[in-house]
């Protein structure tokens, strides 16, 4: 078939899709999809793009249904609740960090969706000074113990995510558990993920660790105070002040 018999053969078939209402919808809905297909291609980051691509899958749902073709009906049948559904999963998250930004709620229950379950015994070992900082956890059920500071840490909390972004990775204190403890912990690899996806969630993030040190700053300071104003309390103060340095839980 010669390039002119090719095209008078496509002019003839858009002409016979606009021919009825209906052809021209399918048409207008196949444009808009192809129009989002190529918007998403400069998008970076991962809701606008997941909106951009329910935008699509919508818009060839149309075209498919109107202009019979069951395998684009199929494809983007099957397409349409999966992109919903990471969209939403994404928007939920947010909106949870953001929440718990704004309350001051160190906490991280807001993580827990992606988090895999770690069951200890008493007096085993979570992780130990000088290790790298692979996870990042959240106390669900007992009580674990900073062995260097002999601090305890009850349940319901995020710790050691200090180590998790410093430079060096290295925990600065020694983690064991005073009962027997069941721990939430989320690598590195699903953490980033998580960020690249939705840069506003590493954004968050990061506020909530800036508040996690001004408050165990703060902490610091008032037990400091109490110590010093106690009889002979400037020279154990001065003692504890080293050790003190590196009590947040790492």
């Amino acid at each position: 078939m010669s390039f002119t018999a090719l095209y008078d053969t496509a002019i003839a078939a858009l002409e016979a899709a606009v021919a009825t209402p209906a052809g021209i919808v399918a048409l207008c809905s196949a444009a808009v999809a192809g129009g989002l297909v190529i918007v998403s291609s400069f998008v970076k980051t991962m809701i606008p793009l997941r909106c951009l691509a329910v935008g699509g899958n919508l818009g060839f749902l149309i075209y498919g249904a109107l202009h019979p073709s069951l395998i684009m009906v199929l494809l983007h049948g099957t397409l349409l609740p999966i992109n919903l559904y990471r969209t939403a999963e994404m928007v939920r998250l947010t909106r949870r960090v953001q929440a718990a930004a704004a309350s001051s709620d160190l906490s991280g229950v807001w993580l827990r969706p992606y988090m895999r379950r770690q069951r200890l015994h008493k007096n085993d070992v979570l992780f130990r000074k000088g290790d790298e900082a692979t996870h990042l956890y959240f106390l669900a059920e007992g009580r674990i113990e900073f062995v260097e500071i002999g601090e305890f840490m009850e349940p319901g909390r995020l710790f050691g995510e200090i180590a998790f972004f410093a430079p060096n990775k290295c925990r600065t204190l020694t983690a064991r558990c005073a009962t027997n403890c069941t721990v939430l912990r989320i690598d590195e690899t699903t953490f980033k993920q998580l960020y690249f996806q939705n840069p506003a969630f590493g954004f968050e993030v990061v506020t909530l660790v800036a508040g996690r040190l001004l408050a165990d700053r703060q902490r610091l300071e008032e037990r400091l105070a109490a110590e010093t104003s106690a009889p002979g309390g400037q020279a154990l103060a001065a003692q504890r002040a080293p050790a003190a340095q590196s009590s947040h839980p790492a």
